[in-house]
């Protein structure tokens, strides 16, 4: 079978291209990077020094016309979590009517308009998109599959930790993969059953295999009518109906709570490490240490709001330094920089306390050394690219699956 054609939105600097094209399979066609409210476009700099400047997109996809994008195979990308309320529909038309600045509805208007739709989505965001937001919990990704069921296709998700499968950092994120209804998927998994597709036969479930559960699974439909849907759904639960693993056909909700089942190789935080040639500008002065530790430890305390009101504050330690024999702890966006941190991983070495290096970061979101090293990229901004980044190695393995899962149906 020949390569499957990529378009990659939102790509950051690459981690969905880096994925799935070193599997052999796939080839990004077409790609759309742009930061908002900057000047300097930092990660669309680097992902065209990596890959070439090519059918790349440094413009605000919101401004793309659908005919500017190439046909595609299957759609990706790690697109901003918002609120994707629906303000209104169009009668007579396939189009909605979303709040500006709302990517959803970016990729939404690309598979509307297509009229060669991709066959198949490769999806991803922070795992909290399946209880947002807190008045309707799980509203809006019932938005997303209620308008994904209407535009024809099926979707598959998982909320999957890459430290549960061996890979360097604790960082969790649903994964979610839609197959057209022209594809042979569609047609195998409206057939299956659907317990038997989420927890063996699926394509996550290939990928990353869980434990199995003697459970029913959870099951609803959504409403027909997206705006209901939008206004509507799960009001003033407590609780959203998504659980962790799931799939929606038709309207049909399918979900279980379900545990990673793995016993393979381990990637620890000390795996990663440079050895003795860190820059030394990542060293902790002897003098910011109380800083640090304070930051770093619990508190129970007194606090004034700047209008004079106190209140009580208080929080649990940290571990301080991180743990070199467990996988690193999730990679935030303000990882760069001197300043103390309650948030920044700080690493015992035999030199003393260090905060992690630029190639360190790389390597625990599974990026190759020196990725992101580019002449006018600060420390602080390549720091930046991974905490909004993700785990290459989850991308590669979904993407291997649903390779395989497509050339087996398709023979």
């Amino acid at each position: 079978m020949q390569q499957l054609k990529v378009c990659e939105l939102f790509a950051g600097v690459g981690g969905f291209r880096l994925g799935l094209e070193e599997t052999g399979h796939y080839k990004v066609v077409w790609s759309n990077q742009w930061e908002p409210s900057t000047k300097t476009q930092h990660a669309s700099k680097v992902y065209e020094a990596r890959f070439g400047p090519e059918n790349h997109s440094n413009t605000n996809i919101e401004d793309v016309p659908t005919l500017e994008i190439p046909d595609h195979d299957i759609l990706v990308g790690g697109f901003p979590c918002q609120d994707y309320s629906v303000a209104t529909s169009l009668k007579n038309s396939k189009g909605l009517i979303g709040k500006k600045g709302v990517l959803w509805w970016s990729i939404h208007r690309i598979l509307s308009e297509k009229r060669n739709k991709p066959k198949y989505l490769f999806l991803e965001n922070v795992d909290r998109l399946l209880k947002s937001p807190s008045a309707q919990r799980g509203r809006d990704f019932a938005v997303m599959l209620r308008s994904l069921c209407d535009l024809g296709y099926a979707v598959e998700w998982r909320v999957i930790n890459a430290a549960d499968y061996g890979m360097p950092q604790r960082r969790r994120r649903v994964f979610f993969l839609a197959y057209h209804k022209s594809t042979p998927i569609y047609t195998s998994l409206k057939k299956a059953n659907p317990k038997d597709w989420l927890f063996k036969d699926g394509v996550i479930s290939n990928a990353f295999p869980i434990e199995h559960i003697n459970k029913p699974l959870v099951s609803f439909d959504l409403d027909e009518d997206l705006v209901s849907v939008s206004n509507d759904f799960n009001k003033n639960q407590k609780l959203s109906p998504f659980l962790n693993t799931g799939l929606c056909i038709d309207g049909s909700v399918f979900t279980q709570k379900t545990s990673p089942s793995f016993d393979g190789k381990r990637t620890l935080l000390s795996h990663i490490l440079e050895n003795g040639s860190a820059d030394p500008s990542l060293y902790i002065d002897v003098d910011d240490l109380p800083k640090w530790a304070y930051l770093k430890g619990a508190k129970k305390e007194i606090r004034k709001t700047s209008t004079g009101f106190e209140y009580n504050y208080s929080e649990g330690s940290m571990v301080f330094p991180d743990a070199l024999d467990q996988p690193s702890r999730t990679i935030i966006t303000g990882e760069g920089g001197k300043s103390p941190s309650r948030f920044k991983h700080v690493v015992q070495t035999s030199k003393g306390l260090r905060r992690l290096s630029p190639i360190e970061l790389e390597r625990l979101n599974m990026f190759p050394d020196n990725h992101t090293l580019l002449d006018g990229i600060p420390d602080a901004k390549r720091a930046f690219f991974m905490g909004n980044a993700l785990v290459v190695g989850i991308v590669e393995q979904i993407g291997s699956a649903l390779f395989r899962k497509i050339s087996q149906l398709e023979k």
